[in-house]
């Protein structure tokens, strides 16, 4: 099959998006049990990872890193401040704006997140160079993939 028969096929199999979709779930059921012994979800990990990386930050700035609404951010930061990992708080610039920080417990949390990253790479067999090349493709197809998507808006 051509490239321009396979771009224009039905079959499941054959459809990008949903090797990126299988892809998407086989990762995060990886990471599940990784997670778990520190008590957190996928997209709590994820936010965290941005708080570690950023320091204090706004719900605006981690929504955009995360690709994510404020619908989906609001319940999220709830429940970490709840577990008591982050600490939410307006903003004394701007009354609209609020500012999320870890707290003292995130960052003990940190140090035992720290395997995380490594453990998954040695449980699906991926190595260094693999891993970047992966990386580097999927980030290149989010950035064309996010292009066309402004373009028929």
């Amino acid at each position: 099959m051509t490239h321009q028969e396979d771009a224009g096929s039905l079959l499941l199999d054959d459809q990008l998006c949903f090797a990126l979709y299988a892809a998407q779930r086989a990762v995060t059921a990886a990471y599940r049990p990784l997670l778990d012994e520190l008590g957190l979800t996928y997209p709590q990990y994820l936010a965290l990872l941005f708080l570690w990386e950023r320091g204090e930050t706004t719900v605006k700035d981690l929504a955009g890193a995360l690709r994510l609404d404020y619908g989906t951010v609001s319940p999220l930061l709830k429940r970490l401040e709840s577990a008591g990992l982050v600490r939410r708080e307006r903003a004394a610039s701007d009354e609209r704006s609020v500012l999320i920080a870890c707290t003292g417990r995130a960052e003990e949390l940190r140090e035992r997140a720290a395997h995380v990253p490594g453990s998954l790479l040695a449980a699906t067999g991926l190595e260094g160079p693999e891993v970047a090349r992966l990386r580097e493709e999927l980030w290149q197809l989010a950035a064309k993939a996010g292009a066309a998507a402004e373009r028929t808006r």
